[in-house]
This record gives C-alpha cells, structure tokens and sequence, in this order.
C-alpha cells in the first residue's frame, strides 16, 4: 500500500498559507525602496535579501506567490471544465460529435503549448485574468481526452447499459452515476494541471510575455534576476526553488491520486 504524500502536502499548505496570510504579518510594503539596503545578501533582517532597488525579496516572494497560485488554480479549475464538458460530450453523443472532439484535439496537440501562449498573447496585453484565459483555452485538451476516455469505459458498465435501457433521464444519469465516477480523474487532471499552469505563467514571465510590473509572480522574479546570477544568486534561487517545490509537490499528489484510482479500479 503507497502511502499519502503527507511531505508534499505539508510544504504546498505552508506555502499557500505564507502566500496568502503571510503578507498580513509583515509590515513592509513589497514595493517599499531601500537605497541603503541594495543587493543585500539574506540576513536576519532580510530573510531572502533584497533586490536591486533595496526591495524585500521575501515580501516580494509572497505577494508575488498570490498571483502565481491564483494563476495556477484559475488556470486549471477552467481548463479542466472545459475538458470535462467536451470529453462527456464528446463520448455521450459519438457519431459526428465526437470525430470532430478527436480532429480538434489532435489539430492543437499538433502546436507546442508554449508556442500557442505566445501566439495569443502577441495580440492582448497579459493580466492575471487575461493569464488565467489563456493557458486554460492551450491546455484543456490533455484534460478533455483523459475524460473522453475515462467516459467511454464509464458508458460500457453493464449497470449504465441498464439504466439506459430503462429509459433513465440523461441528465440524471449524468449527474447522479456518471459524474462521481468521473471525479477522481477531474481531480487528478486539476491538481496536474495546477503545476502546469504554475510553469507556463513563469515561462512567460521569464520571457517577458507574462505578469508586468508593478504587479510580480514567482517568474516575474525569476526574470528579474537573470542579469544578476553573478553578483545576487539569492534572487534567482528563491524564487526557482518556490516554483520547483509547489510543482513537485502537486505533481507528487497527482500521481498518488491516480495510484489510489487505479487501486479503486481493480479492487472493483
């Protein structure tokens, strides 16, 4: 028996909880100049030092970890209801319906996620909405195709068939028995999803396509400290480190959901 990821979980909620409750606890301003404080390396009155305008990074790191995770979530709860309704939809109703699904998909699969982000964000100035927008229309067809899949299996359980048959309203047959049934690969799709959306934000932000000053996310930072890795090390790997942690982590609980679906599976 796989044991949870109580590792995992434990430094995602220390670190939502430090992105979120932690700026009510601070008393200095993320945007707070410190002209005799510049390129400090950590100290006891600096935690993760200062940047090259006197700025708290530590500060900076939590306001900037709100933005990256409201990015990440929004950007996977939309995606994956997007997925949701185009799988169900596609494996319900078949036929024409669903070779369509199957041409559309393949047809985006055939881009380079990345490649598609900064297509779109060519013609539209990035915010966090616009952000959230758009890495969930590149990144719900992996999510829509898993739940396609997963339908297809649901539907051709001998206790669907008889309710079919017995003429059971679709719409209760979907919310009633088929959509529990979905859940565990909606939430494995989510939580993937999350640390996939957390990456793209920081690769656009790296690229300067992403989140813009004055607002800052965890890749902004990344992208500020890239002309500084000789003399300010400490800009670059706290805010690397806090993209790789929250990555790992929901991948690490992503794969131990599934580990727990399958088991579910064959025990049934």
């Amino acid at each position: 028996m796989r044991r949870a990821p109580w590792v995992s979980i434990t430094v995602l909620s220390i670190i939502i909880f430090a992105a979120f409750v932690g700026p009510l606890w601070v008393h200095h301003s993320p945007y707070t100049l410190g002209a005799h404080a510049i390129l400090e390396a950590p100290s006891w009155e600096h935690w993760m030092g200062t940047d090259r305008l006197g700025r708290d990074l530590f500060v900076r790191m939590l306001y900037g970890g709100q933005v990256s995770l409201i990015i990440g979530v929004g950007s996977a709860l939309l995606a994956t209801l997007i997925g949701l309704i185009f799988g169900v939809t596609a494996a319900f109703l078949r036929g024409k319906m669903d070779l369509i699904f199957v041409i559309v998909v393949d047809l985006f699969l055939t881009f380079p996620t990345l490649f598609l982000l900064l297509a779109l964000l060519s013609y539209v100035h990035a915010s966090i909405v616009v952000l959230v927008v758009v890495i969930a229309v590149t990144g719900w067809m992996t999510t829509a195709r898993l739940i396609r899949a997963q339908s297809f299996e649901i539907a051709s359980k001998p206790y669907i068939k008889i309710f079919s048959l017995a003429k059971l309203s679709q719409t209760k047959l979907l919310f009633k028995y088929i959509l529990p049934l979905l859940m565990p690969i909606v939430l494995i799709a989510f939580t993937f999803g999350v640390s996939g959306a957390i990456l793209s934000e920081s690769a656009l932000s790296f690229l300067g396509l992403g989140i813009m000053p004055p607002q800052m996310s965890w890749g902004l930072l990344l992208s500020d400290a890239q002309e500084l890795l000789d003399v300010a090390w400490w800009l670059s790997l706290f805010p690397g480190l806090a993209i790789f942690a929250v990555t790992y982590a929901l991948i690490n609980i992503s794969d131990y959901l599934q580990y727990r679906a399958n088991t579910k599976e064959q025990a049934a």
